[in-house]
């Protein structure tokens, strides 16, 4: 690490010897994560926690269990840092608390509809899907919905994966799922191994870039990734983030059944509290459980889980996808990737409740205090042919960037 100099708000870094860390004015409820709080293991896998950063005084921390986003650290408008991401502060915190949070998501993210079959008398619940004429099942772990939910009980963010700091700047993560590893009793699991490699780089431009690579190594199967940030862009975490202020570059959302998953029909958001083409706070509508895309969610409270399919000029090209901006802080958010779709997700499942939602600084996380904006291919892509296809042939590669673009306004 270089020489640092604050220059007004910019953070300007020098190539010096010198090992001290980065003059930074922080926000009042900062609290810093500690390397050595994360270190040790899961599975016989060895745990620890990457610095990332940049010469303007923005950095991330990410542990290699589920590759997960624990902290990630910007200026606001007056210059003061801090951290716009929930997430916990030790090992042990991670693994009693949400499993999505803040964690990169496979071999599949989000919902593959539920099936419900007999093997010998005794009936089993599971994500089904079609591939080349054979049909695949795998567990359910969706709560009481017969669904399989990102990735299923093997998915990424349970496991650990092997990382390499490349540069004070990035990091690398690698894993491999192997052929049929969930298979159990009435289960094929998925099919294929398929490597995966993820590099997260903080740029000079405050950009958060997270490259993916996966590789189907000896069968064909299915896959879909994203990135599980959990988003507050105030100062004070924990806070509702009805006030956020968001847009989404989206004139169609997936429609979805009774056990949350899509049914095949694109709904246009024109005249509904799906429409986020202006920008608008993430709560106006909210809680409009009139609107059955809404009670779908919840009949009382209502809430986004929805997915967005994002207007792409050229599929698989880096597109921008949502735009949030907190009035407070100041600070902006531009989400931005390859991918055809765009979850939102608000947090609903949050209640504070100790030690699951309990994170940095002994601070509760309460319903709707965070917002999801996760990049990925449809959900349920297998089962619905109308879909673009999320199918890897043998020998096949699937890349996809997501960037998290920070500024000021």
């Amino acid at each position: 690490m270089g020489t640092w100099i604050v220059v007004g708000n910019a953070v300007l870094c020098g190539c010096g010897a010198s090992e001290e860390p980065p003059s930074r004015e922080f926000s009042g409820s900062y609290f810093e994560i500690r390397r050595e709080d994360f270190q040790g293991s899961v599975g016989g896998n060895a745990v620890d926690l990457y610095t990332i950063e940049n010469s303007r005084g923005a950095f991330a921390k990410i542990t290699n269990l589920g590759a997960k986003i624990e902290q990630l650290v910007v200026a606001d408008k007056e210059g003061r840092f801090g951290d716009v991401v929930l997430g916990y502060p030790s090992l042990d915190a991670v693994t009693t608390g949400q499993a999505s949070m803040g964690a990169f998501i496979g071999r599949y993210a989000n919902r593959i509809a539920g099936g419900t079959f007999a093997v010998d008398g005794t009936e089993y619940t599971g994500g089904s899907f079609s591939l080349a004429g054979e049909t695949f099942t795998i567990p359910a772990n969706d709560g009481a919905r017969p669904n399989t939910s990102h990735g299923g009980p093997l998915g990424s963010r349970f496991r650990v994966f092997d990382a390499v700091q490349l540069s004070s700047s990035s990091v690398q993560m690698s894993l491999t799922f192997a052929d049929s590893e969930d298979a159990a009793p009435g289960f094929t699991g998925f099919p294929g191994t398929v490597s995966l490699e993820v590099v997260y780089t903080l740029t000079e431009q405050n950009e958060l870039r997270l490259r993916y690579r996966a590789t189907a190594l000896d069968r064909a199967t299915v896959v879909s990734f994203t990135s599980h940030p959990f988003f507050n862009l105030s100062n004070t975490p924990g806070s509702p983030v009805a006030d956020h202020l968001l847009a989404i570059d989206a004139e169609q959302f997936l429609e979805l059944n009774e056990l949350l998953v899509p049914t095949g029909v694109l709904r246009s958001v024109g005249g509904t509290p799906m429409d986020f083409r202006s920008s608008k706070p993430v709560g106006s509508h909210i809680g409009d459980v009139s609107y059955d895309m809404l009670a779908r969610i919840d009949p009382v409270k209502g809430g986004y889980d929805h997915t967005f399919a994002v207007l792409q000029p050229t599929p698989g090209e880096l597109t921008r996808s949502a735009t949030v901006h907190e009035p407070e802080s100041g600070r902006v958010l531009e989400v931005w990737s390859t991918e055809p779709g765009l979850h939102l997700f608000t947090a609903n499942g949050l209640n504070g409740e100790a030690p699951r939602d309990v994170g940095k600084g002994n601070v509760p996380y309460p319903s709707r205090s965070a917002l999801c904006l996760e990049p990925m291919r449809f959900p349920d892509s297998p089962n619905q042919p109308s879909f673009p296809s999320t199918a890897l042939a043998a020998g096949a590669t699937y890349e996809g960037e997501i960037v998290f673009a920070f500024a000021t306004r």
